[in-house]
């Protein structure tokens, strides 16, 4: 049986909270354009001042792996030492760092 779509496009909202903090996945909503995701997600999504910022990103943008690819992308290398700063010598009297 068909699928009968008629729902607009799927975006992904994401919320500052105050200046400098990250960017925090708050949820999806659905617009016809990315004007509309920026209102839609200011009205769900801050209703109570939660925000300083948002992020409207389309679903169908968004590239991530699968876990097919987890070998490739996660696995260690130990072939490549500078990925573990153990071999690193600190400076004396340096601190914070």
């Amino acid at each position: 049986m068909a699928e009968n779509n008629s729902q607009f496009p799927q975006w992904e909202v994401f919320i500052q909270v105050k200046n400098g903090s990250p960017y925090e996945h708050a949820g999806s909503i659905h617009a016809s354009d990315k004007k509309m995701a920026l209102q839609n997600a200011r009205d769900i999504y801050t209703r109570r001042n939660e925000g300083r910022a948002l992020w409207v990103v389309q679903t169908d943008n968004i590239v991530a792996t699968t876990r097919d690819d987890e070998e490739e992308f996660f696995d260690p290398s130990e072939d490549k030492i500078y990925r573990t700063p153990n071999f690193y010598k600190m400076p004396a009297g340096t601190t914070n760092l």
